[in-house]
C-alpha cells in the first residue's frame, strides 16, 4: 500500500474515507445549531429527537443508497474506498444519555490530511466530538510508516462549560490544501482562530503556510464556499469571503455562486482529478459551467446528505491524492 500523502484538492484521488450514515438528533435546540442549513431543511429538525433511521426510515434508506452510489462511482475510477466502522451500542447509548446525541455521517471534519500529515481536529458541535472514534483504526493503519506524521489538536477548553467557545477548534471542512499552502476558514460555527494559530505554529517547522480565511457567519465551513476544481479554476461564493479571496487565489478563473446556492452545498463537490468533478445532478447551471471549462462532470443525487449539511466533499476525506 502506498503511504498516505495529499498533494492538493485536485491531485488524482487514490484512497479515501467515505462516511457512514448514522445520526441521532440531540435533545434541546441549543444542542443543534442549524443556522447554516437552508430554510427548506429546518422543519425536519424542529422538535425532533431520535435516530434518523427511526424517525425517517425511508430517508435513511435513501441516505445509505447515496453512499453506495458514491462508493461505486469512486471505485469505477480506481479509487480505493475505506469506510469507518459503525457505532457500537455503547457509543449510541452514551450519546443518547448525554443529551448530545451521536453522529457518524461526515468523515471530512473529524480529521484532515495534507502532505504526510494526519491530524485529528476538534469539532465545535458537542454531538460530533466523538465522531473521530469510528475512523481512528483507519488512521492508525495509515500512519504505520516512518514518513507519516499523525497527531491530534489539543483538547478544547471546557473551563467555562462544555459549550465554551475557546476551543481550539479545527474541522476538516475548513481546511483546503494547495501544495504547501493550507487555507483554513473560520465563521464562528466551526474552526476558530485558536485552532488556526495552533496549526500555524506547528506547521511553521515544516515550511507550510497556513492562511486564515474569515467567512460569512452563515457558512459552516470553507468548503461550503470554495472548491478548487483544478489548478486555476474554482467554484466560489464571493459573498462568503468577508475580507475577499486570499491573494494567492485572485488570478484563478471563477465560477461564482450566491450565498443561497452555497447553502445548498453547490461548492461542496469533489474533484477526482483535474479532469473529473463530482457534483449533485440538480445543479444544472453549475454542471454546464464546469463543462465549459473542459471538465468531465459526474453527477449523483445527494439530496439527503445535503439536507444534513454536507455533500460530496463533506462525506469523504482523502488519504492519498498525488500525481505520482
Amino acid at each position: 500500500m502506498k503511504t498516505n500523502f495529499v498533494e492538493s484538492e485536485f491531485a488524482p484521488l487514490k484512497r479515501v474515507v467515505l462516511a457512514q450514515s448514522q445520526f441521532y438528533l440531540p435533545e434541546g435546540e441549543d444542542e443543534l445549531d442549524t443556522s447554516f442549513l437552508s430554510e427548506e431543511n429546518l422543519t425536519l429538525f424542529s422538535n425532533k429527537v431520535g435516530d434518523v433511521g427511526d424517525l425517517y426510515p425511508d430517508m435513511q434508506k435513501k441516505w445509505e443508497n447515496e453512499k453506495e452510489e458514491m462508493f461505486q462511482l469512486l471505485t469505477s475510477y480506481g479509487v480505493e474506498v475505506i469506510r469507518p466502522r459503525m457505532l457500537t451500542e455503547y457509543e449510541k447509548t452514551l450519546g443518547k444519555e448525554s443529551g448530545h446525541g451521536y453522529a457518524n455521517f461526515f468523515s471530512r471534519d473529524p480529521f484532515f490530511t495534507f502532505g504526510h500529515f494526519i491530524i485529528e481536529g476538534n469539532l465545535r458541535f458537542a454531538h460530533r466530538r466523538l465522531e473521530i472514534l469510528p475512523i481512528r483504526d483507519i488512521l492508525t493503519g495509515e500512519s504505520k510508516h516512518s514518513e507519516a506524521v499523525y497527531l491530534a489538536a489539543p483538547q478544547p477548553d471546557i473551563s467555562e462549560g462544555l459549550e465554551s467557545e475557546a476551543g481550539p477548534f479545527l474541522e476538516g471542512g475548513d481546511v483546503l490544501v494547495y501544495g504547501k499552502k493550507i487555507f483554513v476558514g473560520y465563521s464562528g460555527l466551526a474552526s476558530n482562530l485558536n485552532g488556526i494559530n495552533w496549526l500555524k505554529s506547528l506547521l511553521a517547522h515544516w515550511d507550510y503556510d497556513v492562511i486564515p480565511v474569515r467567512l460569512h457567519p452563515d457558512i459552516l465551513h470553507l468548503d461550503c464556499a470554495l472548491s478548487m476544481v483544478k489548478d486555476g479554476l474554482m467554484i466560489y461564493c464571493e459573498e462568503a469571503f468577508l475580507d475577499g479571496l486570499p491573494t494567492e487565489l485572485n488570478n484563478w478563473d471563477k465560477i461564482n455562486i450566491s450565498l443561497k446556492e452555497a447553502s445548498l452545498l453547490m461548492a461542496n463537490g469533489l474533484p477526482i482529478n483535474e479532469s473529473v468533478y463530482v457534483t449533485d445532478q440538480s445543479f444544472t447551471e453549475l454542471i454546464a459551467a464546469l463543462q465549459s471549462y473542459g471538465m468531465k462532470v459526474e453527477t449523483l443525487d445527494y439530496e439527503i446528505s445535503r439536507i444534513f449539511g454536507g455533500s460530496f466533499r463533506c462525506t469523504t476525506q482523502a488519504l492519498l491524492r498525488t500525481s505520482n
